[in-house]
């Protein structure tokens, strides 16, 4: 498809551009903070490790672990090659023409404070063969151990913000999408307090989606800095600390029994590390 190169060169720089925005806003973050009990860990920034795929293409994982988070990780990647034969029933348009071309920003933010959200945000746009296939994907869904909800409140307006920048139906429509994937059915339970998700978009116009996509990126980068400074400076007890490992062991269920970007990546000869990057460093099931 005419011009389908340069749109792929053009996601990948706004994937890795938004990744270097987020990493300095978390790292001004971790500088902030001035609760004595933490003042013994040392300011941290993020770690940079980059990484070659065997089928073609590379990645970097930003990973960072100090004061204000235990562990917070943010990949990006673009990568290339033929979907396995699995694959090709899964993808639409791969039992076609099995040549993909991927790119895309994962990010998910454990906190030291249960007081704090942990948050997951992810965007992506994939390309099928020719290039005829193509669609972008993604969303942004939070997770407080201790729901508040002007928290909630705010974090969903800012979706919405970015929604309605493309199309007044979408924030009603992906809501419910976030409601009803990130839903532990094992459990019956939400992972938490949803957000926004979005899969296979095309809407015809390539700019359009581009644009929605970009601005579910800027959203996040507005309200979830902004709610973990609300928060991160709190007092918290031992008991909150516990259901805070409770917690995260949904998080994991999840991660590995549902997510579609842990199975993606598994499934093309990702970088491993990468891929289970969104695990929590510490977890408890008891």
């Amino acid at each position: 498809m005419e011009g389908c190169e340069e749109k792929q060169k053009l996601a990948a720089a706004w994937f890795r551009a938004l990744r270097d925005q987020l990493c300095t806003e978390f790292e001004k973050v971790e500088a902030e903070f001035a609760t004595s009990s933490h003042l013994h860990i040392p300011t941290s920034s993020f770690t940079r490790t980059p990484w070659q795929r065997e089928g073609g293409g590379s990645g970097e994982m930003s990973i960072l672990k100090g004061r204000v988070f235990e562990k917070a990780g943010i990949n990006i990647s673009t990568v290339h090659g033929e979907f396995s034969d699995v694959m090709r029933k899964e993808i639409p348009g791969a039992d076609e023409n099995p040549i993909f071309w991927a790119s895309g920003i994962s990010l998910v933010m454990h906190p030291c404070s249960p007081l704090v959200p942990a948050v997951h945000m992810n965007t992506r746009m994939i390309v099928v063969g020719d290039g005829a296939k193509q669609w972008f994907g993604g969303g942004a869904d939070l997770t407080p151990m201790f729901p508040v909800q002007k928290d909630t409140d705010e974090f969903h307006a800012a979706m919405k913000a970015a929604c309605d920048s493309a199309d007044p139906d979408y924030y009603p429509k992906y809501k419910k999408w976030c409601d009803e994937y990130f839903f532990l059915k094992h459990r019956n339970e939400p992972r938490g307090v949803g957000g926004v998700f979005y899969d296979y978009l095309n809407s015809g116009d390539w700019q359009k989606d581009f644009a929605f996509t970009q601005e579910v990126g800027k959203a996040f980068a507005g309200i979830y800095p902004k709610l973990v400074r609300r928060h991160m400076n709190e007092a918290w007890t031992p008991e909150q600390r516990e259901w805070q490992l409770v917690k995260r062991g949904r998080y994991v269920e999840f991660n590995l029994l549902y997510d579609r970007g842990t199975k993606f990546g598994l499934m093309t000869g990702g970088n491993t590390d990468a891929i289970l990057m969104s695990l929590p460093p510490e977890v408890k099931w008891p």
